[in-house]
């Protein structure tokens, strides 16, 4: 068992607050909330989303029937819950009205749940993510030195749980097909019109070849045959799925600065090179670079997340393509990072220097990540 971050969730659970799991399928929130449950001193009802009568049961929602489906417990968990229609009204009279219940809801699609939660619980809710195994939760099984060791297998094949424990090769590139697959736009087919799922994978295609480069929606649009409004709500609603995640660019309003353009990366290694269908050995592909770029910004921004150490990552480009990967503004102060597979020594540019006068600057390479990720 890998000891997630989250492990203690006593910590966060409140009397009359609802505890709002979010996370991508597959990704361990159901092992999570079992694990918690079986070793909890509460008296608790475990439900899920697929439950039809729990779906009548808060479809309406019915005052009554949702006090009376509480009664006795101390603790309702409720799985999969964006299954639910109005699950967030439910949940109100849940925290409203049941003295000193504690809620637990998890959701795999957060485009729908973050939409029907959002409103009715305001003020009486705690939100966390749950995202791929970070190198931060491996350190429960793997010292630093394998960490190190073990860096290709995570640049290649991600780390899903069931990617992190599968035996073999082959065991991992099918599990991560599978989720690819079966998984991975399944929350935006069943809650969003999609005309054509082809365009969506075609999409998502081209993303994964522009890691670390600017997106231009107008180009892909023009690839895709599609208009650039379709593929900035396609690009949402990715985001929103826990597929891509995005980075905007940083100025201070100066001309030389790019400032209208994101970079997307994706959320696990694994998944991007699923969708691409390419698991070949580092030393037999040319895009380590985009590899490794993916991976440090991934597990910075979750780890980051996990921390609660709050801040705004951004990309900086000028038009001269003077460039630093990861600008972290914090309290006040930034931070420049720049992303490097090979340890060559690299100067800081001096347009960055020159305007950004007290800013940090860092090489993050082979040597140093972990320090940066942990």
């Amino acid at each position: 068992m890998i000891e997630r971050f989250y492990k203690n969730i006593d910590k966060l659970l409140k009397p009359n607050r609802a505890l709002i799991i979010y996370g991508p399928r597959r990704i361990g929130k159901t092992t999570l909330l079992n694990s918690y449950l079986n070793k909890t001193k509460y008296k608790y009802l475990l439900d899920t989303g697929d439950n039809v009568e729990t779906r009548q049961i808060f479809a309406l929602p019915d005052f009554e029937k949702i006090i009376d489906y509480a009664a006795n417990y101390e603790l309702i968990a409720i799985d999969e819950a964006q299954l639910i229609p109005s699950i967030g009204s439910g949940l109100k009279i849940l925290v409203d009205h049941v003295p000193n219940i504690k809620v637990i809801a998890t959701g795999s699609s957060s485009f729908d749940l973050a939409n029907q939660v959002g409103e009715p619980l305001t003020g009486r809710k705690i939100t966390i993510n749950l995202y791929p195994i970070l190198q931060l939760e491996l350190l429960s099984i793997f010292n630093k030195y394998e960490l190190k060791k073990n860096l290709p297998e995570f640049l290649i094949f991600g780390s899903y749980p069931e990617v992190i424990t599968a035996k073999t090769r082959m065991e991992k590139m099918t599990v991560i097909k599978e989720i690819v697959n079966s998984y991975l736009f399944k929350d935006i087919l069943a809650f969003e019109r999609i005309k054509s799922p082809k365009v969506l994978l075609d999409l998502i295609k081209l993303l994964a070849f522009q890691i670390g480069s600017e997106v231009s929606f107008n180009e892909l649009a023009a690839q895709l045959s599609i208009n650039a409004r379709t593929v900035a709500r396609y690009i949402d609603l990715l985001e929103k799925s826990f597929v891509i995640v995005n980075l905007g660019s940083f100025s201070r309003n100066l001309r030389k600065e790019v400032t209208r353009k994101n970079k997307y990366y994706f959320l696990d290694n694994g998944i991007r090179n699923g969708v691409i269908d390419q698991f070949n050995d580092l030393d037999k592909r040319d895009d380590i670079g985009k590899l490794w770029e993916n991976f440090i910004v991934m597990e910075r921004m979750k780890m980051l997340d996990y921390k609660k150490i709050y801040g705004h990552l951004y990309f900086w480009r000028t038009y001269e393509q003077k460039e630093i990967d990861i600008v972290e503004e914090r309290d006040g102060k930034l931070a420049g990072y720049d992303i490097k597979w090979k340890k060559d020594k690299i100067k800081p540019p001096k347009d960055w220097l020159a305007t950004y006068k007290n800013a940090e600057y860092k090489v993050i390479n082979q040597d140093n990540y972990l320090d940066y990720v942990l």
